[in-house]
């Protein structure tokens, strides 16, 4: 028995005269905690008087330092003021040590209380260390990188608009660890956006950073992310409760008319070499998005037809082949290409393959001759699915040649069919419209 331990105190008038007359270094006990230890206090050299609970375990008696003890206090407060206790206040604190540690004590009791709440502090300190390096830039630079490796050639208009509109114009932001941007964040982001009538980069500001945040809370529960993504320890998408701009999603409706299209077609069937065989093969297969039609590689060439790969969808799923028959003017202009190298369509023997700002600069020098206003590229492929709607081909074979509204459930599981006779009379009939003369005679029929 510890012989500086004095008698247990009653009350709190006896409590208070056993610690005052305790010589320094002494425990007194105060009382019995429940469940379980007692509550204690030693006078320090400095003449202070702090509490500690004390408990027995296996054997071996241990005490947990509440605080210092202050007679100034109100003898009923229950809780400590400016880290110092009243007996009462005390008494409670002790308490609730003894409750916890009874609790666990199947686990081992208040230290391994003490041990599992020192881990858990590490690891939180850890988690802020690696919050600090994955911040949202960092994010955005991995997403692209994600983007990129999945071949969507979405990864450029991404970086672009990642750069402009988050890290040059949000520096602190960016810099912030990506679990700390919130939804106040971004929407002050697109704010700025709209304000600026840029509408349609904000919403497409919105939907990169919300499949950038998604990927990344996937990390967690989706083997099929990269590993990379799950330091970010997303939980929340906080890009999801932004609102988007209806009106600036709106889509472009402004295809080249009949006319316009033939006179087109007209021009290009005179230019000679690689510029005018690239342009006509466009045009033959459809009007393909030009970023998968100039990635075209000699390995996916048959002398029937031609597999373009589709790198626009979800995240995680690759790149979908996109066959395309080859009518025989087609086929020709294949041949004209001549690339001996991977790319089709090449400036350096199929090396590379030729960029999509060069192509849609040639059809642009083309279209200055013409009296076609505000003519894009992409109204080429706007303007072959309105001549074949025109013409009476149905939207689903309209879709299926122009590789769009193809992720419905049927497409995906049941339909095995592969179109290519359906979609060769199309190119067939948009061969036949682009050598008749020009006419306005042509009204659009009714949908199958």
């Amino acid at each position: 028995m510890n012989r500086s331990l004095t008698p247990v105190a009653t009350r709190a008038s006896g409590q208070h005269q056993l610690i005052k007359s305790a010589s320094v270094g002494q425990f007194v006990t105060l009382g019995k905690v429940v469940p379980v230890g007692a509550l204690q206090c030693r006078r320090l050299g400095n003449g202070a008087d702090l509490l500690y609970w004390r408990y027995t375990m296996e054997g071996k008696t241990a005490r947990v330092s509440i605080g210092p003890y202050d007679a100034s206090l109100p003898p009923k407060s229950l809780s400590p003021v400016n880290g110092r206790y009243s007996l009462a206040a005390a008494q409670r604190a002790a308490e609730d040590l003894a409750s916890r540690h009874f609790a666990a004590r199947e686990e081992g009791g208040h230290r391994a209380i003490v041990e599992q709440a020192r881990a858990a502090k590490a690891v939180a300190k850890l988690e802020k260390a690696q919050a600090q390096k994955h911040t949202l830039m960092a994010l955005l630079e991995a997403y692209c990188s994600h983007l990129q490796a999945l071949g969507r050639e979405s990864y450029k208009d991404a970086q672009g608009i990642f750069r402009l509109h988050v890290i040059e114009t949000w520096p602190e932001v960016a810099n912030m660890p990506a679990l700390e941007v919130t939804e106040e964040h971004i929407t002050d982001m697109l704010r700025s956006l709209y304000e600026a009538d840029k509408g349609r980069t904000a919403n497409k500001l919105r939907a990169y950073l919300r499949a950038a945040y998604e990927v990344a809370r996937r990390a967690r529960t989706d083997p099929s992310v990269p590993i990379a993504f799950k330091g970010f320890c997303i939980r929340v998408n906080p890009a999801a409760a932004t609102a988007a701009n209806s009106h600036a999603n709106r889509a472009d409706k402004n295809p080249l008319d009949v006319e316009q299209l033939t006179r087109y077609w007209l021009e290009i069937k005179s230019v000679s070499g690689l510029k005018g065989a690239a342009l006509r093969l466009h045009l033959l297969t459809g009007g393909q998005r030009i970023a998968q039609f100039v990635r075209l590689k000699m390995a996916d060439i048959r002398h029937d037809r031609i597999t373009l790969y589709d790198a626009k969808g979800r995240p995680g799923r690759g790149p979908r082949a996109h066959v395309l028959p080859l009518i025989e003017a087609a086929a020709a202009e294949i041949q004209a290409l001549a690339s001996k190298g991977e790319f089709a369509i090449s400036l350096d023997g199929g090396a590379t393959s030729l960029w999509p700002e060069t192509l849609s600069g040639w059809a642009r020098e083309i279209a200055e001759d013409l009296p076609i206003k505000e003519f894009a590229a992409k109204r080429i492929r706007s303007g072959v699915e309105t001549l074949l709607a025109a013409a009476g081909v149905s939207r689903d074979i309209r879709g299926r040649l122009q590789s769009h509204g193809l992720g419905g459930i049927q497409d995906t599981h049941y339909d095995a069919h592969d179109y290519l006779p359906e979609k060769r009379r199309a190119l067939e009939t948009l061969y036949a419209l682009l050598n008749q003369a020009p006419t306005p005679n042509i009204v659009p029929q009714k949908e199958d």
